[in-house]
C-alpha cells in the first residue's frame, strides 16, 4: 500500500494550467507531489480533508521589493498569508546585490534599506545568506540596472561611458552566472533615467547570453510618454533577442486614462514576433518613492514614510503642504527620502490590463510599517473581487496568471503546476470566502479564506498564522 508524508483528500484541484477544476486527491512526499487524482488506498502521516476547498499551486509573486525583508522578516507573513510561495525580488532596476556602496545610494535604492543593507558584493553572497537563514518562501532574484550603475558610476545622473558599460556588463554576467534570473530596469527613476536605450540594449545582450534569462522593466514613462515607452521596451527585446516583461503596466494621470487600448494593441502586434509579458497589481493607486516630479498627476497622495519627518507618515501630502505653507512639490522635497501612495490610475485601464492573457500578478509592495495594501492583499483581491465578484476572470484563469504563467516566463522548472514530480508549493483556500482585507487605513490585515500554505511540502501558513518554517529555496534556471 503506497504511503506519503501528506495527503489531501476531496479537494477541488485547480492545477494552474487554466484547465477546468476537478475533484481529487494529492499526495506529497519529501517536498514533492507524488500522486494526483485518485489516491484511494494511500496511507499518510498527515491527512487533510479538503472538502469545499480549492487546492492550487502556490502563487508566484513576480514583482516584489522583498530583497531585504526576506532576511529581516523571514516568516514573510505578508506573502504567505495570501498564498504566495515564491517571490521574485530585484525589480524596477533595484536589487540588493551585487553592491557595496561607496558613494551613498541614488534614488530609489533606498526602497530596499540603508547603505548598510547593501552588503552583498555578489549575488552568490546574497544567495548564501538566504541559504544560511532560509525564509518561508522561495526566492528568485533579478539583477537591477540601477544597482549596477551605482556600483560602476560615481555619478548616475548621466549616460554611462563605454568603460562603465563594460564594468556593468562584467558584474551582470557574473550575477547571472551566480543565479540571477535576468535584468530589471527602472528607467523613470533618477538613478537610471539618463541611461540611453543603447546602454540598456548593451546590457540586455549580455543577459541574453544566459539561457532562460529575461528583461523586466519599470518603463521610462507610465505617463504622457507611455506609448513611446512601450515602443522602447519592445525595441530592447528585439535588439537583444530577449523576452521582456513590462512591470506593473499602467497609464498615470487623468489625461492618459484609456491609453492601455493603444499600449496593449502594440503588445499584441509584437507578440507575433517576440516574447512579451506583463504584470499588474489590482489597485488604482501606486506606491513608490516620494519625488517632487511625481506629484503632478496624482489626485491624492498619502505619505507612507519619511526619514527626516517620520511623524508625517500616514498623512496626506496636501495636508502637510498646507501646514508648512508650501507647494506639494516643496513638501515632497522636504520629506525626502520618503515613500508615498499615489492615487492616479483608472479602473478601466486596470481591468483591461488584468484581462490580457499574458498578464501575471505582482504585488509590488514596499515592506514597512505602513505599506500600500497591495503588499498584503493582491492575490486574494484578484481571486475574490475580480474573479468571483466581478467575473472578469474565471478562477482557473486567475490561478494560471499566478502559477504556471510566471513559472514559464521566469524559467522556474518544476513549479507552478499540480503535477507529479513538481515541488509541493501549495495553497488551500475557500473559493467562496477568499478576499483581501487590507485597505489604505489598515494595510497590514491578512486576507480571508486562505486556509493553509505549503512551501516545498512544509506548512508555512495555517489557522494560527505564519508558522515561521524555514522552507524556502533560492530559485534559479
Amino acid at each position: 500500500m503506497p504511503s506519503c508524508d501528506l495527503l489531501f483528500t476531496n479537494a477541488t484541484l485547480i492545477d494552474g494550467t487554466g484547465a477546468t477544476r476537478r475533484t481529487g486527491a494529492l499526495a506529497v512526499t519529501d517536498g514533492r507531489i507524488v500522486a494526483l487524482g485518485d489516491c484511494s488506498g494511500w496511507q499518510a502521516a498527515h491527512t487533510v480533508d479538503a472538502t469545499g476547498r480549492v487546492l492550487a499551486p502556490g502563487f508566484i509573486d513576480v514583482h516584489t521589493h522583498d530583497d531585504s525583508a526576506l532576511l529581516n522578516t523571514p516568516a514573510m507573513p505578508a506573502k504567505t498569508s495570501q498564498g504566495v510561495t515564491s517571490v521574485i525580488a530585484g525589480n524596477c532596476g533595484i536589487s540588493i546585490a551585487p553592491l557595496t556602496p561607496t558613494h551613498g545610494l541614488p534614488q530609489p535604492l533606498m526602497l530596499l534599506g540603508e547603505v548598510s543593507d547593501y552588503r552583498f558584493p555578489s549575488v552568490a553572497d546574497y544567495r548564501r545568506a538566504l541559504e544560511a537563514s532560509p525564509p518561508s518562501v522561495n526566492v528568485g532574484l533579478l539583477v537591477g540596472h540601477s544597482t549596477l550603475r551605482a556600483g560602476a558610476m560615481t555619478d548616475t545622473t548621466r549616460a554611462a561611458t563605454a568603460e562603465e558599460i563594460e564594468a556593468m556588463a562584467a558584474m551582470l554576467d557574473q550575477a547571472l552566472s551566480d543565479g540571477g534570473l535576468g535584468m530589471s530596469t527602472g528607467l523613470s527613476y533618477p538613478a537610471s533615467r539618463a541611461a540611453p536605450t543603447a546602454e540598456v540594449v548593451a546590457l540586455a545582450r549580455v543577459t541574453a547570453r544566459h539561457p532562460g534569462a529575461i528583461y523586466t522593466t519599470h518603463m521610462r514613462s507610465e505617463r504622457d510618454q507611455v506609448v513611446e515607452a512601450v515602443g522602447e521596451t519592445l525595441e530592447i527585446g528585439r535588439e537583444a533577442a530577449l523576452p521582456v516583461v513590462i512591470s506593473h503596466h499602467k497609464c498615470i494621470g487623468r489625461k492618459n486614462f484609456g491609453k492601455t487600448t493603444v499600449t496593449l494593441s502594440l503588445i499584441d502586434k509584437a507578440l507575433a514576433t517576440q516574447d512579451v509579458s506583463l504584470d499588474v497589481y489590482p489597485y488604482t493607486a501606486s506606491s513608490t518613492v516620494l519625488l517632487p516630479e511625481f506629484v503632478g498627476e496624482a489626485e491624492r497622495i498619502i505619505v507612507t514614510s519619511s526619514q527626516p519627518h517620520p511623524e508625517q507618515a500616514r498623512r496626506d501630502l496636501s495636508a502637510i503642504a498646507a501646514d508648512w505653507h508650501v507647494s506639494l512639490e516643496e513638501a515632497a522635497a522636504r520629506l525626502g527620502p520618503a515613500t508615498a501612495i499615489y492615487f492616479q490610475m483608472d479602473e478601466g485601464d486596470l481591468r483591461r490590463v488584468l484581462s490580457h492573457p499574458r498578464t501575471m500578478i505582482g504585488s509590488d509592495g514596499i515592506p514597512g510599517p505602513y505599506p500600500h495594501p497591495r503588499l498584503w492583499g493582491s492575490f486574494p483581491r484578484v481571486l475574490g473581487h475580480y474573479a468571483r465578484e466581478l467575473g472578469l476572470l474565471t478562477l482557473e484563469d486567475a490561478v494560471r496568471r499566478m502559477t504556471s504563467l510566471p513559472a514559464s516566463v521566469f524559467g522556474l522548472p518544476g513549479r507552478g503546476v499540480l503535477e507529479v514530480g513538481y515541488a509541493a508549493d501549495l495553497v488551500l483556500f475557500d473559493p467562496e470566502q477568499v478576499i483581501d482585507r487590507a485597505d489604505y487605513t489598515q494595510p497590514c490585515e491578512p486576507s480571508a479564506g486562505i486556509d493553509a500554505v505549503y512551501v516545498n511540502g512544509v506548512q508555512v501558513w495555517g489557522p494560527d498564522g505564519a508558522t515561521g518554517a524555514a522552507a524556502g529555496q533560492f530559485l534559479r534556471h
